[in-house]
């Protein structure tokens, strides 16, 4: 992913944020996510844990790339599954 590409994806800087706010906000936009959309986290610190709660709470649902791993700064772009939709039918 250019430099370009990824200064139009919409992004988080959790760094200016409360720590109170951070995880709500980004599970807010995880909720607004249309299939194939995607959005990117800036973190001073590694969100491993954040992954973790994602994956526990849609599991399959969105892919997690790294595109800076610190160690002052790490970039995560998360991204909708494309395809299917969320209720119980199985599609």
């Amino acid at each position: 992913m250019t430099t370009k590409e990824l200064a139009e994806i919409p992004t988080i800087d959790v760094r200016t944020l409360p720590p109170y706010e951070r995880h709500p906000r980004i599970f807010s936009v995880l909720a607004a996510l249309k299939p194939g959309q995607s959005f990117a986290i800036v973190s001073d610190h590694e969100p491993r844990p954040l992954q973790y709660q994602i994956q526990t709470r849609s599991p399959d649902l969105f892919d997690w790339t790294y595109v800076e791993r610190g160690p002052e700064v790490w970039r995560v772009l998360i991204s909708r599954a494309g395809g299917g939709c969320e209720c119980c039918c199985g599609s």
